[in-house]
């Protein structure tokens, strides 16, 4: 997982879309897992494609070996109502809902609104698992720039998340995992002449 440390409040960074450019970017550095934060609406995007004809980022991500999707959503009625609709429209594209994990994230402290305990309940028997995220006011503040300084909820949150990740994985390819194929090489990019000049900012003259 590469992380820029930031402050909280400033804008993302600009990445690669293409989710294919992440698993050459995991092969070609030998790593053994990529964890790739992506913000694109799931089910705008699977109704989208299926309108175009065409395939969707979410069906890519979930195309890659040994891929396990986690959906996060708010732990309130919105969010799992948000949440609810994606499921069905990936459920609807056959995307493997059996190797997902949800997670809610409670965005206050207090106790979890009953909706949402009734559709944490609901998703159980769609997906691999679902795991319920403390709010951290921490979190909230600083982002991950200071991740020694999290609460011990968040930290057994996020080991009970990474664990229904790796179950999930292995009761779908096993225990251990095979080997991961390895992507083609990109090709080669066109090649600058020596003599001919460049200007500053990168264009030929």
């Amino acid at each position: 997982m590469l992380t820029d440390h930031l402050e909280w409040h400033q804008g993302q960074l600009v990445l690669p879309e293409d989710p294919a450019a992440w698993y050459q970017l995991g092969a070609g550095g030998g790593w053994q897992a990529v964890v790739a934060d992506t913000t694109h609406l799931i089910a705008h995007d699977i109704v989208t494609a299926r309108a175009g004809g065409r395939p969707g980022l979410t069906a890519a991500w979930c195309s890659l070996p040994f891929s396990v999707p986690v959906l996060c959503a708010l732990a309130t009625g919105p969010g799992v109502a948000a949440l609810q609709t994606a499921i069905k429209a990936a459920s609807a594209e056959g995307l493997p809902l059996q190797r997902a994990v949800v997670v809610l994230s409670s965005p206050g402290e207090g106790r979890i609104p009953a909706a949402v305990k009734a559709a944490a309940t609901m998703l159980q028997s769609l997906v691999a698992a679902v795991v319920t995220v403390p709010c951290d006011p921490h979190i909230r503040t600083h982002g991950l720039a200071d991740p020694d300084r999290l609460s011990r909820r968040t930290k057994e949150a996020a080991e009970r998340a990474v664990a229904a990740v790796l179950a999930a994985a292995h009761r779908t390819w096993g225990d251990p995992l095979p080997p991961a194929p390895i992507p083609a090489a990109l090709p080669a990019g066109p090649t600058q002449d020596p003599a001919q000049p460049v200007s500053e900012g990168g264009l030929t003259t």
